[in-house]
């Protein structure tokens, strides 16, 4: 994994040192070497932080050129069919010169251009600078794994793995997008396309873009998109064959390294099938790691993995999870360079640390929920289609508009009940949710922003040819999963210069899951991710508990009661008064000492401060007109 920067302008980019200062801010997702590249008439530079992990020699350095020195490329990433490519093109009469994923790129461009995405099996971010066609091309991959920010200004292009980098241009302002913050206020994360700070956007999953160098014109597109579900007649023990075999084969791909790995084993299903594919295909020993928070409860996930490490004969580590002291939040803050509500980016991070000390790349279970039916909001869901069968609408708006009106924010099930007023995809937009629009209006009260963006984004989201199911999925595919999850999983990890790859964000199981899988094999009843369960059930230990699910997350209720909530406290009570009321944060913190459940707000409002005060983002005058545009273009 690493970390890519760089420059483009029609004309010869002035001060070049600036490209260097930019990479360094990337340092710790490239420790093992750094570069820079810039072509002949000064009007793209490429720069470089490397995490050696294929080819670990210095013909692996980036940026890399092809032979002829007409293409050149600084890439973040792993393609995991590479070696099938390298054949493939080694017999249409490519030569390498090094054993690198990356030198494949470079070939699989010059075969079949821009076209070339669609066969590359990965997690990345690349920018590749064709001379001889005066043109920069951009992309990232299907699910969003790997980050890319761009800025384009007056003509001139940069862009960068971290936000942080493109800071360090003095060029970039640090204004707070309003529009933004409203988002992240909503759901936890700033979605698509959209960046907490003004001028600044992201390129989504799934997308690619290109950059003419004697125009500065840009063309962005999606090379690709989840399918449309087909009928087909095939079994459920067909279906699970083919699950298992796809799994298998993305697990394997996903093993080679010339570096130690190890998996990121929580004892769920998701993170258990991916130890047992290792164990099944790997020749040297697996090795598992696992964060246990003895006392916890439910939080602990360590005596399930215990029992999975031990019936499959890994060897085996846990990490004792103590209270975590709040100097880290800081710390995390500076490096999540837009802000997450997700408190688990804490217990990521101590595990990365700790996993770093063994192995350079771990293997991990994201995106099974997301692709096979495994939240429980889903059944909610369809309990809730039901319910609204049988009320009439206008009862509905009204038990809507009551809970709005009424209901303290943190009141369990308030959100739901303000989601039952509207249809489906108001329903959908209403999960998950921190502050609805009644509550941001209030808590933005200085801002005078008081519109409902996010959930018309998300409900827009869902669309009508689809089930309550699929949409469901489909939604949490394209933002939940790829703005909050994988990003908390970069971040968290690459600060410690680890690399977490995820077998199930294969794209040929996100095709298979969305394409091949019938609503009756993801989320039927009291059932939940029943296809992923049917290979459980044969190949796990017999005494797992299958019908568990308990995200990867801390005892943050119980933190609060000591220093943390003190922390948070003191930090939220200096919170920016020209950005939120202090009057509503007061009313929070006491929502939550009578023991509403406002933990999860307090933390993304004080992970936003501490962000905003690390970064000394403060509000310009075009911030309190909001921008009415939603995120420019749907995620793929």
């Amino acid at each position: 994994m690493c970390g890519i920067v760089g420059l483009a302008s029609p004309w010869p980019v002035p001060d070049p040192d600036r490209l260097t200062a930019m990479r360094e801010t990337l340092a710790h997702r490239g420790p093992d070497d750094a570069g820079v590249y810039w072509s002949p008439d000064r009007r793209v530079g490429l720069a470089h932080r490397r995490l050696a992990i294929i080819d670990l020699s210095p013909s692996g350095h980036q940026p890399m050129s092809d032979c002829a020195g007409d293409l050149w490329i600084t890439f973040n990433g792993e393609i995991y069919n590479y070696q099938d490519l390298r054949r493939e093109l080694e017999l249409a009469g490519h030569r390498f010169r090094s054993a690198s994923d990356t030198e494949v790129v470079l070939a699989a461009y010059r075969a079949w251009g821009t076209e070339c995405l669609a066969r590359l099996n990965g997690m990345f971010a690349l920018a590749l600078f064709d001379r001889a066609a005066h043109r920069l091309f951009l992309a990232r991959d299907r699910a969003g794994e790997k980050p890319l920010f761009y800025r384009d200004h007056g003509g001139d292009l940069a862009f960068a793995s971290e936000l942080k980098a493109l800071m360090a241009d003095p060029a970039c302002p640090r204004a707070l997008a309003v529009p933004a913050l409203n988002y992240y206020l909503a759901y936890g994360y700033v979605p698509g396309e959209l960046c907490i700070l003004e001028g600044v956007r992201k390129l989504g999953a799934g997308q690619a873009m290109t950059y003419d160098l004697d125009t500065g014109d840009q063309r962005t597109w999606h090379y690709w998109r989840l399918p449309e579900t087909e009928p087909s007649d095939a079994s459920a023990e067909d279906l699970t064959a083919e699950l298992e075999a796809l799994l298998e084969d993305a697990v394997r791909r996903r093993l080679v390294a010339d570096v130690p790995l190890g998996i990121l084993l929580s004892g769920g299903i998701d993170s258990s099938l991916v130890t047992a594919m290792a164990t099944r295909v790997s020749s040297a020993p697996v090795q598992t790691f696992t964060v246990t928070f003895p006392g916890h409860g439910r939080h602990d996930e360590g005596p399930h993995a215990r029992r999975v490490a031990e019936y499959f004969g890994t060897r085996h580590t846990e990490i004792v999870a103590e209270p975590a002291t709040v100097e880290l939040l800081p710390t995390l803050a500076r490096q999540f360079d837009e802000p997450i509500a997700d408190s688990a980016l804490v217990p990521m991070y101590l595990l990365s640390r700790v996993i770093r000390q063994h192995a350079t790349v771990a293997l991990g279970g994201d995106g099974g929920d997301e692709l096979f039916g495994g939240y429980p909001h889903y059944q909610w869901l369809q309990r809730q289609a039901g319910l609204r069968r049988v009320l009439p609408g206008a009862l509905r708006r009204c038990i809507g508009a009551a809970a709005r009106r009424y209901l303290p924010v943190g009141v369990r099930g308030r959100h739901h009940l303000i989601g039952l007023a509207g249809d489906s995809p108001h329903t959908i937009a209403h999960v998950n949710l921190y502050f609805d629009r009644e509550s941001r209006r209030r808590l933005l009260s200085p801002l005078g922003l008081h519109d409902g963006a996010p959930e018309a984004y998300r409900a827009g989201l869902c669309r009508p040819s689809h089930t309550l199911l699929r949409q469901a999925m489909e939604a949490d595919f394209l933002t939940t999963l790829s703005d909050g999850y994988l990003v908390k999983l970069d971040r968290a990890s690459m600060l410690a210069s680890l690399e977490v790859r995820a077998p199930w964000l294969d794209h040929r199981i996100v095709e298979f899951a969305f394409g091949r899988v019938p609503d009756a094999l993801r989320t039927v009843g009291g059932e939940r991710k029943i296809l992923p369960r049917r290979l459980a059930a044969r190949i796990l230990p017999p005494t797992s508990d299958l019908s568990r699910k308990w995200g990867f997350s801390m005892p943050l209720a119980r933190w609060f009661r000591g220093e943390w909530g003190t922390f948070v406290e003191e930090v939220l009570r200096e919170a920016d008064p020209t950005i939120f009321d202090r009057r509503v944060i007061g009313r929070l913190l006491d929502g939550q000492r009578r023991g509403y459940a406002n933990t999860a707000r307090l933390f993304a409002l004080a992970f936003f401060e501490l962000w905003r005060r690390e970064y000394r983002v403060t509000l310009s005058g075009s911030s309190r007109a909001p921008d009415e545009r939603s995120v420019a273009a749907t995620p793929a």
